[in-house]
């Protein structure tokens, strides 16, 4: 019976409690002004308004929600995220073998990259903008070391300098070193291959430097192969001087290119690839093929097409869209789309739209720079397949022979779009590739300068918190301006809220 009548007791404190907080709640509503509900909704909206600018900013340069992604990264684990559980056993079609085989944003060294000196810097000192971003030349440097050093540079103390320059940051110092390997070895090939790439104002300039450094190379190698056989080191000396030597040759070439001697590069290409056979992961082919396009030689186009666009071969933006430029060629000047509805597409005209699906399928970048819808910036030193920095390497070089064929770029206009009716959306099959890649997007904003908006594919959705914050915002400036204009009202709007609010607490 005592243990009934002490829990009336409590029920009826409790009430007595309840009613006393309402009490004091309504009291201290009452109190309130309606400038502070006109300052409240103002600095909401304001906050609010912040948070949405930051969201957005933060979406545009990298690609998440910044809410999000704190969320997930810190939030998570301290209110007990999901454990981890043993990835299920996944099976792989014969088609999708191919994708694995490589790795998805392999970056790759872009086949006709600029010269840091006579146009990189050259740029920068016209405009006052950084054409390189800091990742692109780590790689470069990371590059020049594999190329251009190895074990037995310890026995050449100009080699020895030469190692310590391509590790150095400052242009000027590593120059400054090169100079220092030339005073202990006039013939230090390595030393006149930076300064051509570096010091070097002018293609002509560059070019003397290479000749010296070819003079230099080709005493080197014949040393190197009379003893390639003693030891593994020796060896491994011997491909150093084997990537030495391809690579000023390579330069040279592409020096006569620039200074207009168009033959006299394509024989020092042609020659360079039956001289060193093995060595086609340097994509010698993408050079000869854009030489060969100045020449307008198509037949031999066509041929170097014939041998390097193999189902076996690694693809890139040059080969598919070279391939879909000479079957486009060939109804280009002819096609009108008005036509071409009419009576229908020719067996001719639709080898050429599939050939640009197919490379549309391949790099969806590409035409909005071909069509001059998005402007381009210098090409990178590295680019990444199927991202917007092969893209933009592509179209700085090959634009110019779109337009030189008569209707090709307007046959490209009235078609690339048609590619994404064929591909399945979301991306998780291909229809002549392998799915487009997830990551490019991350390693071209490393790889292109910031003042480049990056091409994504496929568009993004804004995140939910874009729409929160903005939504969030809205409705906060719609209630700061109705208090503005009708306080009296919203005062009372807002007290009844906050009563019931309160009560359906209490």
């Amino acid at each position: 019976m005592l243990h009934y009548i002490f829990a009336w007791y409590f029920i009826q404190y409790c009430l007595f409690k309840n009613k006393l907080f309402v009490f004091f709640v309504t009291v201290f509503l009452s109190t309130l002004t309606p400038k502070f509900y006109f300052a409240l909704t103002v600095t909401s909206s304001f906050i609010s308004g912040l948070i949405f600018v930051f969201e957005w900013w933060h979406f545009r340069k990298y690609g998440t929600s910044f809410i999000e992604q704190v969320s997930v990264s810190h939030l998570r684990p301290l209110i007990g995220g999901v454990e981890n559980s043993p990835p299920a056993p996944v099976a792989f079609s014969a088609n999708m073998l191919t994708f694995f085989s490589f790795s998805e944003c392999k970056v790759w060294r872009n086949p006709l990259n600029l010269f840091r000196g006579a146009e990189y810097s050259r740029y920068m000192w016209v405009t006052g903008k950084e054409p390189l971003t800091y990742y692109d030349m780590n790689l470069s440097a990371q590059d020049h070391q594999n190329f251009f050093t190895c074990d037995m540079d310890a026995l050449r103390p100009s080699d020895t300098v030469m190692q310590k320059a391509w590790r150095e940051r400052n242009p000027q110092a590593r120059i400054k070193a090169a100079y220092q390997a030339l005073e202990l070895n006039n013939d230090c090939a390595t030393a006149y291959v930076l300064l051509a790439e570096e010091e070097a104002t002018t293609i002509v300039d560059a070019e003397k430097y290479f000749k010296q450094a070819l003079k230099a190379g080709e005493t080197i190698y014949r040393k190197s192969q009379n003893c390639h056989s003693q030891s593994p080191q020796h060896e491994a000396q011997l491909r150093r001087d084997t990537n030495v030597l391809v690579y000023v040759k390579r330069r040279l070439a592409m020096c006569a290119r620039k200074l207009g001697r168009i033959r006299e590069a394509v024989k020092m290409m042609r020659d360079l690839m039956k001289e060193f056979p093995l060595l086609s992961m340097l994509n010698i082919h993408e050079n000869l093929l854009e030489a060969l396009l100045e020449l307008q030689a198509y037949a031999d186009v066509q041929a170097v097409l014939a041998k390097y666009d193999d189902i076996s071969l690694p693809k890139s933006a040059a080969i598919c869209y070279t391939a879909a430029l000479l079957k486009a060629r060939a109804v280009s000047e002819r096609f009108s789309p008005e036509t071409a509805s009419k009576r229908g597409l020719s067996t001719a005209e639709i080898n050429a739209v599939e050939a640009i699906h197919r490379a549309v399928e391949f790099n969806p970048h590409v035409p909005k720079y071909l069509l001059e819808m998005k402007s381009l910036v210098l090409p990178p030193e590295h680019i990444l397949k199927r991202g917007d920095s092969e893209a933009v390497a592509y179209a700085f070089f090959h634009l110019q022979h779109w337009k030189r064929i008569e209707g090709a770029l307007n046959l490209l206009h009235c078609t690339w779009e048609g590619t994404f009716r064929m591909i399945p959306y979301p991306l998780e099959k291909g229809h002549l590739f392998y799915p487009y890649p997830s990551c490019t997007e991350t390693a071209d904003r490393e790889l292109l300068p910031t003042f480049h908006e990056v091409s994504v594919y496929p568009q993004k959705e804004l995140p939910f918190f874009i729409h929160f914050t903005a939504g969030l915002c809205s409705f906060s400036a719609m209630l700061a301006l109705l208090t503005h204009q009708f306080p009296e009202l919203m005062v009372i709007f807002a007290k009844a809220v906050s009563i019931v609010s309160v009560m359906g607490l209490a």
